[in-house]
């Protein structure tokens, strides 16, 4: 039987990097569609939908963050991600560090969901 709140969070996230990468190229190549409320508001919706199930999902397995270390990486990746969507998207100065930090931020959800899959943060060595 599967589980759907795993799905509505694995579905989340694939919406929620897709979003990204969409948002991003649009940024990069400095479209008007970047502006678009829905576009703005969107990947708050959807995160807080992806947020909520992953707490459900662990309070449904009763897993303490402190004892286990494939989470604490997660959590970490995602500040981590965050911090460089917020570069990306608002603080970076020129078009190419935007360009560095949407293309690291790629890889450290990769990462997130490289942890996620494999229940270890050494997921890349």
């Amino acid at each position: 039987m599967t589980n759907p709140v795993l799905t509505l969070h694995v579905v989340a996230a694939f919406l929620s990097i897709s979003g990204f990468i969409f948002r991003g190229i649009l940024h990069l190549s400095s479209s008007d569609l970047v502006n678009k409320k829905w576009l703005k508001i969107s990947p708050h919706v959807n995160d807080t939908i992806l947020i909520v199930s992953a707490i459900v999902l662990l309070q449904r397995a009763d897993l303490n963050i402190l004892d286990t270390p494939w989470l604490q990486a997660k959590i970490v990746a995602l500040i981590l991600y965050i911090a460089l969507g917020l570069i990306a998207f608002r603080f970076a100065k020129t078009r190419m560090v935007s360009l560095f930090a949407w293309i690291a931020a790629i890889f450290v959800f990769a990462y997130i969901v490289g942890v996620a899959i494999t229940k270890s943060p050494l997921v890349l060595f």
